[in-house]
């Protein structure tokens, strides 16, 4: 599942725009991410999209951004270890891993949705919030483009 991860993102790549018209499609935040890695790392679209179907939101309730997931499983894919008996892989990914969530920090201040939205996505209140402010279709797509920047550059 090696890939080359610049390659990978260079062929999807996508802007801003592109992403919030998936967004009104309903496609969420780590299924667009995770769908632009898929045929890279042997996986169908559609497998891509129903792997990250639950991240949307921080899972639901606010917490781990679903680019973030996706993108760390994009991670997990490429330099992930299979078990037990593979302790080389599991330094690497640990490294890889530590490395997006540094320069995700970096760029974002927080993994955690409500954190980079500035409201609670889990609740009805919240979330209409955050859909009348715009964020959804405007600060979300930027998320997604920085996890795929990331992820590029890595």
């Amino acid at each position: 599942y090696l890939l080359n991860m610049k390659t990978a993102i260079k062929r999807g790549s996508m802007n801003k725009d592109q992403i919030a018209a998936l967004f009104m499609r309903g496609q969420d935040c780590g299924q667009v991410v995770l769908e632009q890695y898929a045929e890279s790392l042997g996986l169908s679209k559609d497998a891509a999209n129903r792997l990250t179907a639950s991240f949307g939101g921080g899972s639901g309730v606010g917490e781990t951004c679903g680019a973030v997931v996706a993108a760390l499983m994009v991670i997990g894919m490429k330099y992930g270890h299979s078990g037990p008996d593979d302790p080389e892989h599991r330094d690497v990914l640990m490294a890889k891993r530590a490395e997006f969530i540094e320069k995700w920090k970096e760029k974002r201040g927080s993994c955690m949705c409500r954190d980079m939205l500035g409201d609670d996505i889990s609740t009805p209140e919240g979330l209409n919030r955050i859909i009348e402010s715009g964020k959804l279709l405007s600060l979300c797509p930027e998320i997604v483009n920085d996890a795929l920047e990331i992820l590029n550059y890595m």
